[in-house]
């Protein structure tokens, strides 16, 4: 009899810590569960991207101009004043390497001094031959004279005699006239030696003052007053010291007119067919989180390009800032949220609620799998079309035991009839699956807390109509 009584007993006991482990089980497993309504408004569809910001025009910081008179096609930035600092106009902004040159004027200079030698010998060498030629010339005219003293007189000599005069007199004439005409020609040779030279040494001096002009250009000024941004490359990275420009594009720094601002970001292929031209831009500045700002899109580019170290493909998008602040400075990141399409009057759901199976789409409501049609989806929301109530609370995970759920199908008929009343298909519909799948993935390893945490940190929509 005792026996039994323990029997019974521990039998008693047993049975009692089975139900509470399975009582204080459940009320664990039922807190871990997350609902969330259903919700009936405008609903925003919008593509989000990071970019950063530009100012929409800039006078340019020039370097030399003419470097290639002289074939030096690149030279390097020396010293440069920090990016983004305020200058007044004539400030000293850079300074460039002036080897090239400074090792071309020496050259030069070698050129001038053989130039100024080769002019004083041709000076020289002409000026004897002319003295010569006069000398000649002199000496000539004075055995003309003589030939004519002898012509007078021979009149009293024979014939022959005085025949062999006249014929000396008119060679020594000839010769005379003969030389002057020589010497016309040599004076022409002496003025076209001396203009050469002349014109050699002077476009040799006038090469060496356009590079001593040239060599003042090496500092650079700022043209007026502003903020000194570095000009980036074509891999985009900053034009500091050490970097290199060229003549064909002498662009030293810029100053950015910070009253229009842009921000240039990129679009991957996948959202790029809902981009278009003029539409709103929601735009945020991580360096300041409490500014928003508005924007308009203004340019699409037809082209894509690929990322670096990326195989994904994406097509760069300009959006205009609409709003002044003097705090935006260009380079600063910014979050951009590009208004697509604007739906009113519809129920939508956080996307995490909703699953996939095949082609069956459900959530988790009330102890039941249900299923649902949905529609177009934006970051973080997805709409419903049929098979909710607005106010319906539905699991935002799924259960531990989902296949313990039962399975409510659509009425075939509600489902026609919400396809009938489509008289538009919404461009920007789009399947969620991959979305969806991605979500799922990232909230298996998730504690309960970090999933209610993730639930109240969801972005704001100030336009939503609750009921």
């Amino acid at each position: 009899m005792q026996k039994t009584k323990i029997f019974i007993g521990i039998l008693a006991a047993v049975i009692i810590i089975i139900l509470l482990w399975v009582y204080f089980s459940d009320k664990g497993s039922s807190s871990n569960i997350v609902k969330v309504p259903v919700e009936y408004g405008k609903f925003q569809i919008d593509v989000t991207t990071t970019g950063e910001l530009e100012a929409k025009s800039s006078e340019k910081i020039l370097g030399p101009m003419g470097l290639r008179n002289f074939r030096i096609w690149q030279i390097k930035i020396e010293d440069i004043i920090t990016d983004g600092t305020v200058v007044d106009s004539g400030e000293y902004v850079a300074s460039l390497d002036r080897t090239d040159l400074v090792n071309k004027m020496k050259d030069m200079e070698l050129d001038v001094e053989q130039f100024e030698t080769q002019y004083t010998k041709t000076q020289l060498d002409t000026t004897l031959e002319m003295r010569t030629a006069r000398d000649n010339l002199i000496n000539l005219k004075y055995n003309l004279e003589e030939k004519q003293i002898v012509v007078d007189q021979s009149i009293y000599e024979p014939p022959a005699t005085q025949r062999q005069a006249k014929i000396d007199l008119d060679k020594a004439n000839r010769n005379y006239t003969q030389t002057i005409e020589n010497y016309k020609v040599i004076l022409e040779k002496a003025e076209a030696n001396m203009k050469e030279v002349s014109a050699n040494l002077r476009k040799a001096r006038q090469e060496y003052n356009q590079m001593l002009q040239l060599l003042d250009q090496f500092t650079i000024y700022a043209p007026k007053s502003g903020m000194v941004i570095y000009r980036r490359n074509w891999d985009g990275q900053k034009q500091g010291i050490g970097a290199q420009i060229s003549v064909w594009d002498p662009i030293v720094a810029e100053l950015p007119n910070l009253k229009e601002m842009i921000s240039k970001t990129y679009v991957n292929e996948i959202d790029i067919s809902k981009i278009k031209t003029g539409q709103e831009v929601k735009i945020g500045v991580d360096a300041f989180p409490d500014k928003k700002y508005t924007g308009i899109l203004t340019e699409v580019a037809n082209i894509g390009q690929q990322m670096p170290n990326s195989n994904a493909k994406v097509f760069e998008v300009i959006i205009e800032v609409n709003d002044y602040d003097s705090i935006l400075r260009p380079a600063m990141t910014t979050k951009n949220e590009i208004i697509t399409a604007v739906i009113d009057s519809v129920q939508y759901l956080p996307i995490e609620c909703v699953h996939t199976n095949d082609s069956l789409t459900y959530v988790f409501i009330s102890g039941l799998r249900k299923q649902v049609l949905t529609g177009a989806t934006n970051e973080n929301e997805i709409i419903i079309k049929a098979g909710l109530e607005t106010g319906d609370m539905v699991y935002l995970v799924p259960p531990e035991d989902p296949e313990s759920y039962r399975l409510v199908h659509l009425d075939p008929a509600i489902v026609e009839k919400v396809k009938t009343q489509e008289k538009k298909p919404i461009e920007d519909e789009a399947p969620a699956d991959d979305t969806l799948k991605m979500r799922r993935e990232m909230m298996k390893n998730m504690s309960p807390d970090e999933i209610e945490k993730m639930k109240k940190n969801r972005k704001p929509r100030g336009n939503r109509e609750q009921k």
